[in-house]
């Protein structure tokens, strides 16, 4: 698994927003393009091999990046075989032509359809990517947003995506092998509609769930990494660290 980006909305200096590449024997498949994401992507593979992209929810700092690779498929290296697929979570297809609408008043009906082939996955079903298995659940966050877990061989990473301490997100994340979980609030409060998470609260959903090892993600510059790691160790007994662009683990 390869950090794209790991930042919230206000990237980190020199950050790209969300985005995770995880690769298996067979498949490549991104989690999030978020802003910044797709120049750092091109330095982690070509991006015309990617098998699929799959989207947690429709917030700027999680999809906007489809704009520049799609200009990329559309006019740079040609990708191999048919349309990149594309997973958005239920309703995000008419996010993306708000979009479409906003990048240019001319822009075609298929500005994104001509490179992509757009679905919407239903969260109550698995999706299969060659030798990657793909399952989600609804997460605590302002607008409908999505983790996702991918299981490959013996192996599984769990994506929280955008969340305030969940459930459903630890059931999610039960014995994963790498639980990446954002920590947005890092030290702070949220108080109000809920819907992030802090860094010690990441590494109580960490514990809960069992995972093998925790990855914060999300976080802003306002807290050193290592504060935000010694909060989190204060609650999970496994290994901790910090995402940064281009960090890669395997697992």
């Amino acid at each position: 698994m390869r950090v794209v980006g790991s930042s919230p909305a206000t990237p980190r200096p020199s950050g790209a927003c969300s985005s995770y590449l995880l690769k298996t024997g067979d498949a490549a498949v991104l989690w999030d393009i978020g802003t910044g994401a797709f120049a750092k992507l091109q330095l982690a593979i070509e991006y015309s091999r990617v098998d699929a992209i799959v989207v947690s929810h429709m917030h700027a700092d999680h999809f906007f990046d489809l704009v520049p690779l799609r200009y990329g498929l559309k006019y740079g290296p040609q990708r191999r075989g048919d349309l990149l697929p594309l997973w958005l979570p239920p309703g995000g297809r008419e996010s993306l032509q708000s979009l479409r609408r906003a990048v240019s008043a001319d822009a075609p009906a298929d500005f994104f359809d001509s490179v992509y082939s757009v679905s919407e996955y239903d969260p109550a079903r698995p999706l299969v990517v060659k030798d990657m298995r793909l399952t989600f659940c609804r997460t605590r966050h302002y607008v409908p947003a999505f983790a996702v877990r991918a299981d490959c061989n013996s192996s599984s990473v769990t994506y929280s995506a955008d969340t305030a301490p969940c459930d459903a997100v630890v059931e999610l994340a039960s014995e994963t092998s790498l639980f990446l979980c954002e920590a947005a609030l890092g030290l702070g409060t949220e108080t109000g509609e809920r819907g992030h998470s802090s860094a010690e609260e990441a590494g109580e959903m960490a514990r809960r769930a069992r995972a093998q090892r925790l990855l914060l993600t999300h976080y802003s510059s306002s807290f050193s990494a290592e504060s935000l790691v010694r909060a989190a160790r204060g609650h999970f007994p496994g290994p901790v660290d910090a995402a940064l662009d281009g960090m890669e683990v395997n697992v």
